[in-house]
């Protein structure tokens, strides 16, 4: 079994979770600068997607190396496309894969990919096995195109290989984030599949499919789910849901015996979650500001907008700033989120 950096994270672990739309590139930079979780991943990218040739997906595999140790998470449903997205995430420079079997979202699920794969458990072990295989063939020396990868995205992970000095090939640690079910709680039947694998790192989130993110995370089930995977030995095991501050982070750890767990929605307009620091409103604007600059720098004018939600995040709660929140939501470029924040 390869562990790569698992091993060496000091306990708990404290991981910023990887979230749909929220952590991109540049999200995650300011986080890593601002707050250095112990370990951070991307949003989860198609592995179907990559197969089929689709370019714009490996935007979601830019980082910085600000970020290590970061990992790149896949999600799909058929094994065999997990083969090829490994090849591409290890040509990368990745420390590590995570398998997203968490996502609840119809337009997943329906697919058999997420969650759903919590009901499939023989389909989830090919993948992990699939994705494993991919990671291995990089490193004994498989070409991009003896992979199975598109033309196109063959040369963009050749030229950011380039870019980002990259010359080695390493095999990666594969890991899976999931949930407690899918309709009901059944982590004690699930895990054991899970562990048949030998995944580095399983990261519970504490509901079920059929709950998305409604109700509160029932962290006595992860720690359910916990207690089998340290019983294994060889595994790490992660708790996910409804942490709101370091403390809380490692005393859900402590209580629950997981040896860490990922912080998610708390991280929002918040990368000094991961640490004790608060900031006044001049850092807020300061560090608001950089973050629309750093995603102008990743993206340039694609999709601009998605920095609005991220604005209005860092003045959550403050009713000094309603007015500064209801400009910031209508923002269209960078030159507007300056006048704006500016000292």
């Amino acid at each position: 079994m390869v562990y790569g950096f698992w091993k060496n994270l000091p306990r708990p672990i404290i991981g910023l979770a990887p979230m749909d739309g929220v952590t991109d590139a540049a999200f995650r930079f300011i986080v890593a600068k601002y707050g250095k979780p112990a370990v951070m991943m991307t949003e989860f990218t198609s592995v179907e997607g990559i197969r089929a040739g689709a370019e714009r997906l490996l935007d979601d595999f830019l980082y910085s190396p600000i970020e290590r140790p970061v990992v790149a998470q896949l999600f799909g449903a058929d094994p065999a496309a997990f083969f090829i997205g490994a090849v591409a995430a290890s040509a990368l420079g990745f420390d590590g894969l995570d398998i997203n079997m968490g996502c609840p979202a119809t337009n997943v699920t329906e697919r058999g990919a997420g969650a759903a794969l919590i009901a499939d458990p023989e389909r989830a072990k090919e993948i992990v096995r699939q994705t494993r295989a991919g990671t291995q063939a990089w490193s004994n020396g498989i070409s991009l195109k003896e992979a199975g990868l598109h033309d196109g995205i063959a040369n963009l992970i050749t030229e950011r290989r380039a870019a980002y000095g990259l010359t080695e090939r390493t095999e990666l640690p594969v890991s899976i984030k999931t949930r407690l079910g899918v309709s009901t709680i059944t982590i004690t039947d699930w895990i054991p599949h899970l562990l048949e694998v030998e995944p580095v790192n399983i990261t519970i989130h504490g509901r079920t499919l059929k709950q998305l993110y409604t109700g509160e995370a029932n962290w006595e089930a992860i720690a359910d789910g916990a207690r089998l995977v340290k019983e294994a030995g060889f595994a790490t095991v992660l708790g996910n849901g409804d942490i709101k501050s370091l403390e809380d982070a490692h005393e859900r750890s402590r209580i629950y015996g997981t040896d860490g767990a990922l912080i998610g929605r708390s991280s929002f307009g918040n990368p000094w979650v991961f640490t004790p620091e608060v900031l006044p409103m001049t850092d807020l604007k300061a560090v608001a500001l950089e973050h629309a600059r750093v995603l102008q720098d990743y993206f340039g004018g694609r999709g601009f907008i998605r920095i609005r939600k991220h604005l209005m995040d860092y003045f959550k709660g403050d009713a000094e700033a309603k007015a500064l929140r209801l400009q910031l939501m209508r923002v269209t470029n960078l030159e507007e989120v300056e006048e704006l924040l500016k000292p």
